[in-house]
């Protein structure tokens, strides 16, 4: 079952508890009490949905207009902003882990070959200038410039069908 259908259920059975209680407890607005739980639910669907805080933001806003909204009756006010604060910190650690994961590099393709290092494995007898690589875990045909010796370090420039274009590299480290 799909989680947003679950959020969804959840919501909507706590929203209509809360907004048709038989006997309401005295002085408590059913709306403050509904906006609370309609936060809360927001706030726990922002940890398991991944769209970097905006129905987190929403949660937060939610829970705390309610709180304000049972400030006459209910809840004392340290109590509302220890729980306000509590709730934006574990939003912005979630904001910030999330971004944390968006800037990666590219690990496959054209974009993660160009630019590797690594030794020639095998050099061609007949031409100095083509040789053999293993370069993340696959064994590619390399071509340079320059002619080539075995265990020499190679930055790979470009790539033509299943040819890489190396250039000699000595100052480079082996295995980026």
């Amino acid at each position: 079952m799909n989680i947003r259908c679950c959020v969804w259920v959840l919501l909507m059975l706590l929203s209509g508890s809360a907004l048709s209680a038989d006997a309401p407890v005295p002085d408590i607005d059913p709306f403050g009490l509904w906006l609370i739980t309609l936060g809360i639910c927001f706030l726990i669907a922002e940890a398991v949905l991944p769209n970097y805080g905006v129905i987190g933001l929403a949660g937060l806003v939610m829970f705390v207009v309610g709180a304000l909204i049972l400030n006459n009756t209910a809840l004392p006010v340290p109590m509302m902003i220890g729980l306000g604060l509590v709730s934006a910190l574990l939003l912005i650690a979630l904001l910030i882990r999330a971004l944390r994961t968006r800037p990666r590099h590219p690990v496959s393709g054209d974009a993660g070959l160009v630019g590797s290092v690594t030794a020639v494995t095998l050099v061609e007898s007949q031409d100095t200038r083509n040789g053999w690589v293993q370069l993340q875990g696959e064994r590619w045909q390399v071509s340079s410039a320059t002619p080539l010796h075995t265990g020499q370090p190679v930055r790979v420039v470009g790539r033509r069908g299943l040819l890489l274009q190396v250039a000699a590299t000595d100052a480079a480290p082996l295995g980026e």
